[in-house]
């Protein structure tokens, strides 16, 4: 099966086609490159994809009508399509709003439209986030539940996004998936994430903001399982092309911020010098996934759990930091 990979480059994109490619698909790889972290770290994941037989890729911004129309005209036997790109960061929406909406709003029409001209696309897949589920405070977020409560324009364009959607698969059979991924880390993950920037503070000796003393909780979903939970939805696509589904996509299991930095102090060998400050707008005290849904459609059980994610993360971590 030939797969288009958007945000190839990035955290889970790249993770997600080194699986497609080991299991033989062939993939195509779209990035734009950005410079929202530091290039190096996309250069070097996409480097490690070239090295794989059966990858292509394309230096292109998916919000690009025209250059997306020629990746797809010169790959029209496309079966599927795992649409990850995206400007992610909820705080960094405070700073550049419009980069959000050009690229998750704009460029998920852009990817919709080339979908949807694919005569033998079986299944499109893509990011949205449990960010949408904003204020909602009944735990585990389920759904069905109601998500019309952002608290930062990050989800709000993700949300967009599932509408969007909800509107393709009704007006044009287009066989859709969306995944509500909950904090997703591990090796060669994003700079900018809490576990990323810790780690590297506390190698530096540098303090640490944790928001409410560390008592903020989060589903911490480690990478591998992500990957297992993208791949296992992307092979069952809808059995109705004209109701799009959407997914949560988790651990199951909540730990505070605070557990996090103490499994990365155990793995670094070092202490953090930590401040508290108060919890910004844009956070929400607790995620908490249910993945009954997933669990069901494709077998998800994740893995992983905080103990073990956290260590192999660390050893990733010093090994890129040493080059």
């Amino acid at each position: 099966m030939k797969v288009l990979v958007t945000g190839a480059a990035g955290f889970i994109g790249f993770h997600t086609a080194e699986a497609l490619l080991a299991r033989g698909d062939s993939v195509v790889g779209i990035d734009s490159l950005n410079d929202y972290y530091d290039v190096r770290l996309k250069q070097a994941r996409l480097a490690r994809l070239r090295d794989r037989p059966g990858f292509t890729f394309h230096h292109a911004d998916v919000s690009d009508r025209e250059a997306v129309e020629r990746v797809a005209a010169a790959n029209a036997d496309l079966a599927g399509i795992v649409h990850l790109a995206a400007q992610a960061g909820v705080r960094h929406s405070l700073v550049d709003p419009y980069s959000y909406v050009q690229s998750n709003v704009m460029g998920h029409l852009v990817i919709l439209e080339a979908a949807r001209r694919l005569g033998g696309l079986r299944h499109m897949v893509y990011a949205s986030t449990s960010s949408v589920y904003g204020l909602n405070t009944e735990m585990p977020f389920r759904e069905a539940d109601r998500v019309d409560t952002p608290v930062s324009l990050y989800a709000a364009t993700k949300r967009a996004d599932e509408l969007m959607s909800h509107a393709y698969a009704h007006l044009f059979g287009l066989p859709l998936t969306g995944l509500r991924f909950f904090t997703v880390y591990g090796p060669w993950g994003r700079p900018d994430m809490a576990y990323f920037s810790f780690a590297k503070a506390i190698m530096e000796g540098q303090p640490i903001t944790l928001y409410d003393g560390g008592r903020l909780r989060r589903d911490f979903t480690y990478i591998d399982d992500i990957v297992t939970g993208i791949l296992g939805s992307l092979d069952r696509p809808p059995e109705d092309v004209n109701v799009p589904r959407l997914l949560n996509i988790g651990n199951h299991q909540v730990e505070e911020v605070r557990e996090m930095v103490r499994l990365l102090e155990d793995a670094l060998g070092r202490k953090a010098e930590i401040r508290s400050a108060p919890r910004p707008a844009v956070d929400v005290e607790a995620t908490f996934a249910s993945i009954d849904a997933i669990a069901g459609l494709t077998g998800f059980a994740p893995k992983t759990p905080l103990s073990l994610g956290i260590p192999r993360f660390v050893a990733w971590f010093l090994e890129w930091r040493n080059r």
